[in-house]
């Protein structure tokens, strides 16, 4: 997986990405946790900017650092990247939940796979998170423009399928219905959809927001095949973010996901 991080690197001088908004001076972060020994991984849309900077927009140092940047590797641009600093950076990223993890996102996540016995904190069962797109950007994804959002995915894309199919993970668990029609637009993957009362969400309209399902497999990643076949469980709503994600919801979520995985299992 060193020869993904090392080209996600040296993509970092792309047009396209800075136009893009990464955040330029900060590393790409391909995987967050132990990959290599995860059956269970969540899905998101990229980074967020919070792992490199404080509210402020002060990039993070000392303790408080979560992922390595130009300043902290001592280096002027990344064309001066050596093997000794690919490896600080993926000890980052793989040590990730060690050292100080953006809880006010990951926590909320972590519940949801809890019930398989996996955790991002776990030493002995791990889980990890991947994201569609691995470089944080300066706005949210919602904030970027399409063409922002596609030239992210077309010149990153491949990232995902790499660190898929040199990995254990059995299943991805999808974190919002934005990441679910991502990944369809870069991959094969096929789901059946399902409407789930006890998720749906209310509104001070009256209306409610329908709770949704999906489940179905995936073989191959922007053009990358994977070489066997991984469920894929998602939901609609972005669990940090929708409005009205109550406790119950997200206990119904988690009974649905454990009850998939035992399934599968059997």
């Amino acid at each position: 997986m060193y020869e993904t991080l090392s080209k996600l690197i040296s993509l970092m001088n792309n047009r396209e990405l800075i136009n893009s908004e990464i955040i330029e001076w900060g590393s790409p972060i391909p995987v967050f946790g132990e990959v290599t020994r995860s059956a269970i991984a969540t899905l998101g849309l990229n980074p967020s900017n919070r792992e490199f900077m404080a509210a402020n927009g002060a990039e993070l140092t000392g303790r408080l650092r979560r992922f390595h940047s130009l300043n902290s590797l001592e280096i002027d641009r990344w064309t001066d990247i050596t093997d000794l600093h690919l490896e600080e950076i993926w000890k980052k990223c793989t040590g990730y939940f060690q050292e100080n993890p953006y809880n006010g996102w990951f926590k909320s996540l972590d519940i949801l796979i809890s019930g398989t016995n996996s955790s991002y904190y776990s030493t002995l069962f791990p889980a990890c998170h991947l994201d569609l797109v691995p470089y944080a950007t300066h706005r949210k994804w919602a904030n970027l423009s399409p063409r922002q959002k596609s030239e992210l995915l077309q010149v990153s894309g491949s990232a995902l399928g790499e660190i898929l199919r040199d990995s254990p993970i059995k299943t991805i668990v999808l974190n919002g219905r934005t990441v679910v029609e991502t990944l369809i637009r870069i991959s094969d993957a096929a789901f059946e959809v399902k409407f789930i009362p006890q998720w749906s969400l209310p509104r001070s309209n009256g209306k409610m927001v329908a709770g949704v399902a999906y489940r179905g497999s995936i073989n191959s990643v922007s053009g990358i095949e994977l070489g066997r076949s991984i469920e894929i469980l998602g939901f609609n709503h972005n669990i940090q973010s929708s409005f009205g994600v109550t406790t119950q919801v997200r206990k119904s979520i988690q009974e649905w996901i454990t009850m998939c995985i035992q399934e599968q299992k059997n």
